[in-house]
């Protein structure tokens, strides 16, 4: 199966900086070995058959890569064990999870890899990384779903008809053979008058996108200092979670839907962060990206990438949150009301496909010859260089807000106690935000390069602060707004931090 042009966007955008894999981690109850977890999986996967897929390119990239069973397939290199000294915190488990992740993965063989990192007392913490080019965020949801059981004591799956026995590596001649007949084929069944065919739907949705990225250069945004360089290739993380009826409690005081809420959190910290970093906002905006899935209802479990998305604006400066969410909802109402979603995704189906031999040097990546390589060693340019004199155009930052299913999951007969999930940096993008939803929780994970932003656990705090305030509102009599306090010069205006939960708060949460 060949890659499709949104799927091999994800290959051709990958550097050594900015690998274009996510990452789940997910924390489990009880001690758990590498072999125990190998197996789990082994006996899954003839369910997911790209899981012993690698890519294979086309000879002079005549077209995109494509699928092919990996005749060396071991699962060993695919599930591995990560060790910690023992009597180490889940804190430092996530953070050796978050460096684990940095590396680009090895495109010689299927492009996923989980390692089970052990050390920690009670606790398993499983790191699971797929390439972009593989699964998107929903896709990798129902991936979950067939690695996870929704039991203890699940029965096993059942057993693969036959002995896997992968098709062997297509050489250069079929490749090029191969490739050279579909681009002909293509060629023939393209219309050259399509464009000039379009209904007036189609031409009113096409219409709609051009403006949403005429957008981007005619109100540009401030350029924030997680956005003052190029992406370097380290990461730290940090995390919040919360409960799910609390986001409800939140929606039914002030209307709207769960994501705004969540937009309004997160735009707020982000605010907040930027004054107590002394950055002149006032009148300035942020602009933030928000994927959104367009899976119809027969494509769902269906790997690949079905993704669009959105790109509201909002205040850069810190203001009442109340007044805050007021502001979200009105912003996302008119994006629906204008479908801009669907309109971008119109523009993607009818523009060009990108020639594949222009995106050879993609072939470097992660090689000796990588020319990405150097981008890492870039210095970041001092502070002088951004503020709201320097406009930017594009978006500020990605928050994504991924629905996970909400019951227990298990592997291996452990409990899953928390899902969080590790958003790609690249460009200049040096700040992105993941929430999954799980067992009737929401995680907040945060990721950073700390070239850019140092201080991650302070837009942790940041962000879990507006959401205090918000909540605290939401409950108050007369739902009255809560002001955001002016900043002072050396720490955050932010109610008391809700911290990630200790391990001794984890076992009682799943007693």
């Amino acid at each position: 199966m060949r890659l499709s042009d949104h799927d091999a966007a994800f290959l051709y955008g990958e550097t050594a900086s900015g690998p274009m894999h996510g990452a789940n981690i997910a924390v489990l109850e009880g001690e758990l070995s590498v072999q125990a977890v190998r197996a789990h999986i082994a006996r899954r996967l003839h369910l997911l058959p790209r899981l012993r897929q690698r890519l294979v390119f086309a000879p002079f990239n005549l077209a995109h890569p494509k699928w092919v069973d990996d005749p060396k397939f071991d699962i060993a290199r695919h599930v591995k064990a990560h060790s910690l000294e023992a009597g180490a915190t889940l804190d430092e488990a996530l953070a050796a999870a978050a460096k684990l992740a940095e590396p680009l993965l090895p495109r010689d063989r299927p492009l996923w890899l989980t390692y089970v990192i052990e050390g920690v007392k009670d606790r398993t913490v499983l790191l699971q990384m797929g390439h972009h080019a593989m699964a998107d965020g929903a896709s990798g949801v129902d991936i979950s779903l067939v690695l996870f059981d929704l039991q203890a004591n699940a029965p096993e799956p059942a057993a693969e008809p036959a002995p896997w026995s992968p098709a062997p590596l297509p050489d250069a001649a079929e490749l090029a053979a191969e490739a050279l007949r579909e681009q002909v084929e293509s060629m023939l069944d393209r219309n050259p008058f399509e464009a000039m065919q379009l209904s007036g739907g189609h031409r009113e949705m096409l219409r709609r996108a051009g403006e949403s990225i005429t957008r981007f250069v005619a109100e540009p945004v401030l350029m924030a200092p997680w956005n003052a360089g190029l992406v370097g290739p380290k990461r730290e993380m940090a995390w919040r979670r919360y409960g799910f009826g609390e986001f409800r409690e939140i929606r039914r005081r002030f209307g709207g839907t769960i994501n705004d809420v969540v937009l309004s959190v997160a735009a707020e910290g982000a605010a907040r962060y930027l004054a107590a970093s002394r950055q002149a906002a006032t009148d300035r905006n942020l602009r933030i990206m928000c994927p959104v899935n367009v899976r119809q209802e027969d494509e769902k479990g269906a790997l690949g990438n079905r993704v669009s998305g959105i790109f509201p604006m909002f205040p850069a400066a810190p203001m009442d949150i109340v007044e805050r969410l007021r502001k979200v909802r009105h912003e996302m109402e008119q994006i629906k009301q204008n479908r801009e979603a669907q309109a971008l995704q119109h523009l993607m189906a009818v523009m060009p496909s990108p020639p594949p031999l222009a995106m050879a040097p993609a072939q470097l990546v992660g090689g000796a010859l990588d020319p990405t390589a150097l981008a890492a060693h870039i210095p970041s340019p001092p502070a002088f260089l951004w503020g709201a004199s320097v406009p930017m155009a594009g978006f500020n930052f990605t928050c994504t807000n991924v629905p996970g299913v909400q019951v227990p999951q298990y592997i291996a007969g452990h409990q899953v106690l928390d899902v969080l999930a590790m958003l790609m940096l690249s460009g200049v993008l040096g700040y992105g935000l993941a929430v999954t939803s799980y067992n009737k929780q929401l995680c907040f994970t945060l990721v950073c390069d700390p070239r850019l932003m140092p201080d991650i656990e302070r837009m942790a705090d940041a962000v879990d602060g507006a959401f205090g305030e918000l909540l605290v509102a939401a409950r108050s009599a007369d739902g009255s707004k809560v002001s955001a306090a002016e900043p002072r010069e050396a720490e955050m205006p932010i109610a008391p931090a809700r911290k990630a939960p200790a391990d001794e708060d984890l076992a009682a949460k799943s007693a």
